[in-house]
């Protein structure tokens, strides 16, 4: 079963990619599809039954055996590996289903769908790795994929340049992760995962020279792995190439970077985390780092005009949640968010796809507005999906142990309850809260500026926008049942008060880690604060884009209020959101978003241009390396190379050539005369050095 899992995807890729002329272009879209259905479908029937705590190995074949390296391919199998599985094959099952709609007009279709499932299996690889060689082949092979998809549409420019910039930033990354793999080696004699994690304890006492420094093993070793995580997980300094991969087809959007490709580096630090455990230094700063992009990426999303970047922001944020989690040694939690994101994210990238295809791909909001009656299932999908992001729930309310809620709700305050558990009142607390507020802010301001109002898009466009057909449709169907559901029917496994039954032997778990449990402990002012945020961020985006909705806004956030009120069973807490509540109602003037930018315009600028790390990034690096590459090219290529070479063939050469081609006359005296002066040369060398 688990090899049909992960070789089913190579075998679609292989016959779309290899076959698709000859069997046609539907065949080629049939059948990796039902491959990847297949995969998925034996993936929910392991999730669901697989029982051992200790994990298995499944080996394949001996891979590498070089001195005292030996590497099988292995087939490692634990919840951790199991939750990968069920994430990586339905994702990717419902967008090849949804590109057989979404790429209908495309001459390329078969291509592209070998390039889907072989990423798939590139992905599939890396989740079920049991070394650290075979995690970095996945690596690699999701990295390749990544650029063919990113620059599938190669005639644009702007395609080839955003997939030239993701496997670039990806590289810096990657050379991290390498020198890590390279380290563990060194000190273990290793790469084995097992081996790896009896051996922390060991690195925990180690130093290592480098650099010219010594250096705790396992800081180091846990950081440079990091490093790694950084660049797939597109992280803050290594971000600049996630919004710039939307050039791609919009399932490719959603294959990579809603649910699986970024979501690598996450996985690589839980699954890691027996060694993470033991730098605490490195979780430091995986903590800040993830803190830190939440807040930046969420900033930036504020104010995007393209809808696919939007959501790609939001990634970016959400990833942060993440890497927070982990950093805080609640991996449960990281891996619970990364498990629900799966689903309303990708809900709301191929939602995004269902606006594109109906408004003739144009990706401007602005060119948007009243779609809500032309489109009207992509509308109620998304906004299932805009529900489970910005986190709608009940506070204080549980059926059991599970909070009421949509996904989102449930994984998320998870997350902003560990970090509170692993540091208080910290810095990372601050930063997911404010997140947690301008993610609500602008999930609603995609809302509306899509879906509400009067179009501002072309007469014509907007006449024909309709809605699409089933094949793209029911993708999003079951997508916004998980958006749903998902984090109420997984709470208990992933996040509850017996969470260690379901991940025991998968990511640590030792004694000593509390935070988890202190998470369930905090004070109810804690498990409240997200769900103020996010009505916060709402009251901000109604007011400032749905100029129409006074009435009903103040009714709804007045009654959230009282039930807020009423389970808290704290006046402080209802009093806050009350002043909050009517502030934003009362005060907060609508239509205020033009005023906004046009008052304070260094700020939108600064946002809209993304911090201007692009620029910096092309002022520090860019520019200096083509000066460089212009400078070897010209002066070392051109003048140096080339100008002695050419020098020496088109002027040296022709010289003496010339000089013997007239001694070549032809004469017969000419030569008799060359002779004798050869043989008076001899001897008057000889006579004058002796003979």
């Amino acid at each position: 079963m688990l090899q049909t899992i992960l070789f089913a995807p190579l075998l679609g890729a292989l016959i779309a990619g290899l076959f698709g002329r000859s069997i046609g272009e539907r065949m080629a879209m049939v059948i990796p599809t039902a491959l990847l259905f297949l995969a998925a479908f034996l993936s929910w029937i392991v999730f669901f039954t697989y029982t051992s705590h200790d994990g298995d190995v499944v080996p394949l074949m001996r891979w590498i055996d070089s001195g005292t390296m030996s590497v099988d391919w292995s087939i490692r199998v634990d919840t951790l590996t199991c939750v990968m599985l069920v994430v990586v094959t339905t994702v990717s099952s419902v967008v090849h289903l949804y590109s057989m709609g979404y790429m209908e007009e495309d001459p390329a279709k078969a291509r592209f769908f070998s390039y889907l499932s072989l990423f798939t299996f590139a992905m599939l690889m890396l989740v079920t790795s049991d070394n650290l060689l075979q995690m970095f082949f996945g690596w690699e092979g999701v990295g390749v994929a990544s650029y063919l998809l990113i620059g599938f549409w190669h005639h644009k420019q702007s395609a080839n340049a955003a997939a030239m910039k993701a496997f670039i930033v990806n590289r810096v990354g990657d050379f991290g992760f390498a020198l890590g793999i390279f380290g563990l080696f060194f000190m273990v004699d290793s790469i084995a995962f097992d081996d790896v994690f009896n051996a922390a304890p060991a690195l925990a006492e180690t130093t290592i020279h480098f650099i010219g420094m010594e250096m705790n093993a396992a800081e180091l070793l846990a950081f440079l792995l990091f490093v790694g995580a950084m660049g797939k997980s597109a992280q803050f300094l290594l971000h600049t190439w996630l919004p710039d991969a939307m050039e791609g087809p919009t399932p490719v959007s959603a294959l990579i970077h809603a649910a699986t490709m970024v979501t690598a580096g996450v996985f690589l630090v839980c699954r890691m985390s027996p060694l993470m455990e033991f730098a605490p230094q490195t979780l430091m700063i995986i903590t800040y780092v993830g803190a830190t992009t939440a807040f930046f990426a969420a900033t930036i999303g504020l104010v995007q005009n393209d809808i696919k970047r939007v959501i790609a922001y939001s990634t970016c944020s959400q990833l942060g949640y993440m890497f927070v989690a982990a950093g805080v040694g609640a991996y449960e939690a990281a891996m619970f968010h990364l498990f629900t994101h799966a689903f309303f994210k990708a809900l709301l990238f191929l939602g995004a796809g269902s606006v594109i295809h109906a408004m003739h791909h144009e990706q401007d909001m602005r060119h948007y507005g009243g779609l809500k009656d032309k489109i009207p299932k992509t509308f109620w999908m998304m906004m299932i999906g805009t529900l489970a992001i910005t986190g709608l729930g009940v506070p204080l309310l549980y059926i059991g142990e599970i909070p009421l809620g949509f996904a989102g709700y449930q994984s998320k305050d998870a997350v902003i309850e560990s970090a509170f558990a692993g540091g208080g009142f910290s810095y990372a607390f601050v930063m997911l809260i404010l997140a947690a507020a301008m993610t609500a802010f602008y999930s609603w301001r995609l809302i509306f500026m899509t879906f509400f109002g009067e179009t501002r898009a072309d007469a014509h466009t907007y006449d024909h926008a309709h809605e699409s057909p089933n094949v793209m449709m029911i993708p999003l169907y079951i997508l916004a049942a998980g958006a749903v559901i998902a984090g109420m029917a997984f709470y208990g496994g992933f996040f509850g008060h017996h969470e260690d039954h379901f991940w025991h032997g998968a990511i640590f778990s030792g004694a000593e880690n509390t935070v988890v449990h202190d998470a369930h402990n905090v004070a109810k002012w804690v498990k409240v604060a997200p769900f103020i945020a996010m009505l916060i961020g709402t009251g901000l985006a109604v007011s400032m884009y749905y100029k129409s909705a006074k009435l009903w806004m103040k009714l709804g956030f007045g009654v959230l209020a009282f039930i807020v009120l009423a389970f808290a069973k704290q006046w402080e807490a209802g009093l806050a959101i009350g002043a909050a509540l009517a502030f934003f109602c009362y005060v907060v003037p609508f239509g205020m978003n033009e005023t906004l930018a046009r008052q304070q315009q260094p700020l939108y600028q600064f946002l809209l241009n993304k911090w201007y790390f692009d620029e910096i990034y092309d002022f520090i690096f860019v520019r200096p390396a083509m000066w460089i590459g212009k400078f070897f090219w010209k002066r070392g290529d051109g003048n140096v190379i080339d100008g002695f070479l050419n020098g020496l063939a088109m002027s040296v050469v022709p010289f003496f050539t010339g000089m013997l081609g007239r001694a070549q006359s032809g004469f017969v005296f000419h030569y008799a005369f060359a002779m004798i002066m050869g043989v008076a040369a001899l001897v008057t060398w000889y006579a004058v050095v002796g003979g």
